[in-house]
């Protein structure tokens, strides 16, 4: 397991035996509805305690194969080690990103099962399910084309940048789920992920309100993306 007390003042002392276990939970009754496009996190409440539980699923032709195990690489190279590391690094730098709890992977001989737990984001809402209730104004979508450019002029290359990792809320816009992220120099990645989330934001908006993603919309992203080029940034490559 994986954890940072100069951080965090040690918060799994009284439940480190369950912490990444659902059922421990759920038995305490402080396990919240769960969420995620593949049913794997889970909302904790627990005293001070908002977080959000995350088990490591595959997607695609792989999920065929096996649903939640993992080639063994090495430690540092286990999945929810390698999103912990970076999601605290990018803390660290005053990026917005979940505060970094807990990681763990379970060794099964060649493979291994993981769990990652992050600090939930108060009074936030996935921008996917922000748009299913109508359209944003266009000074929220230039606030989210600002916060995408911050990371990529820190060099962070987010491996899955959609409609569901991108979080709103009243004061700030943010990223999560770095699970295969990485940094790197710029380069041609920075575009690729912003034609995925276009693609992103054209399938969760297919069913809505005809004027909840609009051309402008994806302008008024761009121009916020284009506005923060050459203003000071946290650099972490």
């Amino acid at each position: 397991m994986l954890s940072d007390p100069a951080l965090l003042g040690n918060p799994l002392d009284d439940v480190r035996e369950g912490v990444f276990d659902p059922e421990f939970w759920r038995a305490r009754g402080e396990l919240g509805v769960a969420a995620g496009g593949r049913g794997a996190a889970w909302f904790i409440e627990s005293g001070a305690r908002r977080w959000v539980l995350r088990h490591y699923r595959r997607g695609g032709l792989m999920a065929k194969i096996s649903r939640d195990r993992y080639w063994w690489h090495g430690e540092n190279e286990t999945r929810s080690f390698a999103e912990w590391y970076l999601t605290y690094h990018l803390h660290r730098a005053g990026l917005p990103v979940p505060t970094p709890i807990a990681a763990r992977y379970r060794r099964e001989g060649l493979f291994y099962r993981a769990d990652i737990i992050t600090q939930r984001i108060e009074n936030s809402e996935p921008l996917a399910d922000r748009l299913l209730k109508g359209p944003l104004p266009l000074t929220q979508w230039i606030a989210v084309g600002r916060c995408i450019r911050r990371f990529h002029d820190a060099g962070v290359c987010h491996a899955d940048l959609n409609a569901h990792n991108i979080l709103l809320t009243p004061a700030q816009v943010y990223l999560i789920d770095f699970d295969r992220g990485t940094l790197r120099k710029r380069g041609w990645w920075a575009d690729t992920t912003l034609v995925r989330l276009y693609r992103s934001l054209e399938k969760v908006t297919l069913l809505a309100q005809p004027a909840s993603f609009t051309d402008e919309d994806w302008h008024s992203l761009l121009a916020g993306y284009r506005e923060s080029a050459g203003l000071p940034q946290a650099s972490i490559v």
